[in-house]
């Protein structure tokens, strides 16, 4: 399993991504979703792959490649 290509530790349970990130602007990336962080600790973007990972959560300092995808906060 490959690591996200990007993980994004964050205070809150629900996150919103745009797709930009490392210079890219949103009007680059995809349009804003918001998502649901779940028991698990973390999520992916069903778009760009992102993780967002909750600080102090389950999955916070856990390897990457260990989490199996989980994207859209419904465990898809």
């Amino acid at each position: 399993m490959l690591p996200p290509p990007q993980i994004s530790r964050v205070s809150h349970h629900r996150v919103a991504c745009d797709g930009a990130h490392d210079g890219i602007p949103a009007a680059l990336g995809h349009p804003r979703v918001w998502l649901e962080i779940s028991e698990l600790g973390y999520v992916d973007c069903g778009y760009c792959d992102r993780r967002f990972v909750l600080i102090g959560g389950p999955a916070d300092g856990v390897d990457p490649a260990t989490l199996p995808d989980h994207g859209d906060g419904a465990g898809r």
